[in-house]
């Protein structure tokens, strides 16, 4: 809290966020087509108008509703207003900032774990696809391979974090397992980053299907962090094209998506995006080792500020705080931080010498 009132301190963090969008658009002398690429993550950029402001309007009019729906949901299952539209709020932008200090977890309602479990899912998945099934077609998710690909990743997840929690942790039998296991696999998956447990007293295999499903995040076009099921979906088309072309070099064999073929050039762009997240991802943990008491923290809190999820693993998992990171430590994730939430680019371009020079 930047100040004693609540209100005052929200409208200093709206007025500095603000300013940063207009520096952002100002410095870098982008208009608003060459943003929205930037912020893309590769071979689907869904406009549903010809007009990027346009656009815009439909996509929160979509976000409105549903943060509506969830907020009156959550009052059915006993929450106050206020805590409804938070908490609303928080799951919609896959922010998870909650209340109160135990997150979801300190209302102890499987009623309104449930609700947000759905909401977080939704808020994962392509809020292009929403606006076009609130318009009759809900024919469209299953037509998508990327929302396709992201429900089967969601599930299986899901199953095996409660099997791994019932199998390693679950004194309190399988439907408690299910429970916590479904709902933080999902906040990790979709970047939210709420909780109702304490995930470092869990076997290592959750710990470390925790981590991979912060790299992988949720889809292209929605509120998630994350690499993007997108980019991993044509990571893995790739590897797989590779593999087949080392049995036949002369084949030809397009990357395809869907029924789609993609364009070599942006399989290469999806590939060399991916290569630079790992990098920075190798050197920022580097770094944070010598600001952390170990490396499961270290390499957590990087992945968990690349990806927006917020919670990572030891000093700074679901049920601690990032309160112990020293300054320069917080600066390194600060800067984690902007490169996730603005797509690297964005922000790398500012440290180019070429920029300057124009």
């Amino acid at each position: 809290r930047l100040t004693p009132r609540i209100a005052t301190t929200a409208k200093l963090l709206w007025a500095v966020y603000v300013l940063l969008c207009i520096l952002q658009t100002g410095l870098l002398m982008l208009g608003g087509m060459q943003i929205y690429r930037a912020e893309m993550p590769g071979p689907s950029k869904d406009r549903l108008t010809p007009r990027i402001a346009t656009t815009a309007k439909l996509l929160w009019g979509v976000y409105v509703l549903l943060c509506l729906v969830q907020a009156v949901l959550l009052m059915l299952g006993g929450m106050d207003l206020f805590d409804a539209v938070c908490h609303a709020f928080a799951t919609m932008a896959t922010g998870g900032f909650s209340t109160r200090t135990d997150s979801i977890g300190a209302f102890n309602s499987a009623y309104i774990e449930t609700v947000t479990v759905i909401f977080m899912f939704i808020a994962s998945v392509n809020f292009a696809l929403h606006y076009r099934a609130l318009l009759g077609k809900p024919g469209v998710y299953f037509r998508d391979m990327e929302f396709r690909s992201h429900l089967l990743i969601w599930i299986s997840v899901c199953l095996l974090m409660s099997i791994i929690v019932w199998f390693g942790a679950g004194d309190d039998g399988i439907l408690t397992a299910i429970r916590v296991g479904t709902f933080q696999a999902t906040s990790i998956l979709t970047t939210t980053g709420f909780a109702t447990a304490d995930s470092d007293k869990w076997p290592d295999a959750a710990r470390y299907l925790l981590i991979l499903l912060m790299f992988i995040g949720g889809c292209a076009g929605s509120t998630s962090g994350g690499l993007k099921v997108l980019r991993v979906y044509a990571l893995y088309k790739k590897g797989l094209r590779e593999i087949y072309l080392f049995m036949r070099p002369q084949a030809v064999i397009p990357v395809k998506m869907g029924r789609n073929t993609v364009n070599p050039q942006v399989v290469s762009s999806i590939t060399a995006y991916a290569v630079l997240f790992l990098m920075i991802f190798a050197l920022a943990t580097f770094l944070m080792t010598f600001f952390t008491p170990d490396i499961d923290t270290a390499m957590s809190s990087v992945i968990a500020t690349m990806a927006g999820v917020g919670p990572g693993l030891g000093a700074v998992g679901a049920m601690e705080n990032y309160a112990s990171i020293p300054s320069a430590g917080k600066v390194i994730l600060i800067f984690c931080m902007l490169l996730g939430r603005l797509e690297l680019y964005t922000v790398l371009i500012v440290l180019l010498p070429g920029f300057w020079k124009r």
